[in-house]
């Protein structure tokens, strides 16, 4: 018996360190997993900073306050700002915020090799917050444009920018949601907003939002202070019909119909019942008193699927298609409301 008792011992002894080896064998495993995973985030930040990080600028500007004193006499005091922006063009094209250059009677550009460029400005929009300047220098790296209607809610989100003047600094979060609206400083309401909580600061604004491509997503532009880890970035299919208007007429031709709105696909019912060549429209999400939209009777909840003859899958389709030319002139909006198709008639003005 006590041999077998021993034996019994041992071969529970031999057991039990068996289960360590493999449970330490586990913890090595997982240890090794995380590494990996972790190392793979960083990666993913670090090629995507590297690749966008040359064509991001520092931009300092100066602009002239007038202000009357006491005595009625007309003060003259020189104001400094200083914002980010990106190269999105190699011939110098630069695209930045509008409350970072607007108003500025010198503009100068910091490249990431330290050189410094003085800039004019191309174009100004406020009702969209977003600007473009130009710079004439060689060799420039110019941001590669990515498609904000592709991004979609938990991807990783890559700020870059020069908050209180530091340089090139990355900041990495996630897409927290999109078609946000945001009110701009002209008091025009900004569709299609990125929000994320890649973190801003005061020197941010203007910068690249890029994906794990180093692709620009969106452009920098607003942080709610009061808040963390709440900041927003203007989606850059956006910028790219804001910025080709500013380079060829210098501002941005524009009708006015008084709605914030956002992209939502139709139910497929709906679709199906009434034929809609387009499975997508804009969802009223606000209307502003006294605009067209309020005239018109247009509603919260409101679905619009057409503009006169041409379709609105998306907050960009409305933007293009509400021309100055439009209006004063009595237009058609295709609606969908409820379950119902129904027909708006709405006279667009200029703000």
């Amino acid at each position: 018996m006590p041999e077998i008792t021993k034996t019994l011992t041992d071969n529970l002894a031999g057991l039990q360190g068996s289960i360590a080896d493999r449970n330490g064998a586990a913890i090595e495993v997982g240890k090794i997993e995380d590494a990996a995973l972790l190392d793979a985030y960083s990666q993913a930040v670090i090629g995507a900073a590297g690749k966008a990080s040359p064509a991001v600028v520092n931009i300092e500007i100066r602009r002239q306050d007038r202000r009357q004193n006491r005595r009625g006499r007309g003060d003259s005091n020189e104001l400094r700002g200083a914002g980010s922006g990106f190269i999105f063009a190699p011939d110098g094209f630069i695209l930045t915020n509008s409350h970072v250059v607007s108003g500025a009677n010198n503009i100068e550009v910091t490249l990431l090799d330290g050189s410094k460029h003085s800039a004019t400005i191309i174009g100004d929009d406020p009702d969209t917050d977003l600007a473009v300047i130009r710079i004439v220098a060689d060799k420039l790296i110019a941001a590669e444009l990515g498609d904000s209607n592709r991004i979609r809610v938990g991807q990783l989100a890559i700020a870059i920018g020069n908050p209180y003047g530091f340089q090139c600094t990355v900041t990495a979060g996630v897409v927290s949601a999109l078609e946000r609206s945001l009110r701009s400083q002209s008091g025009r309401l900004i569709d299609n907003i990125i929000q994320t909580d890649a973190s801003l600061n005061p020197g941010n604004s203007g910068g690249p939002l890029i994906d794990s491509q180093g692709r620009v997503i969106g452009v920098n532009s607003a942080a709610i202070l009061q808040a963390q880890g709440i900041y927003f970035a203007i989606a850059i299919n956006t910028a790219k019909y804001i910025a080709g208007q500013l380079i060829r007429d210098g501002r941005v031709r524009r009708s006015f119909i008084g709605i914030g709105g956002q992209t939502v696909p139709i139910h497929r019912r709906i679709v199906r019942f009434y034929n809609l060549p387009a499975a997508n429209g804009i969802l009223v999400t606000a209307v502003e008193p006294n605009s067209p939209a309020d005239s018109a009777g247009l509603q919260e909840g409101d679905i619009i699927i057409s503009i006169g003859e041409d379709l609105v899958r998306s907050v960009e389709d409305l933007q293009r298609l509400l021309t100055e030319d439009r209006a004063g002139r009595e237009t058609r909006l295709a609606v969908i409301r409820k379950t119902d198709k129904i027909t708006i008639e709405i006279i667009p003005r200029v703000k």
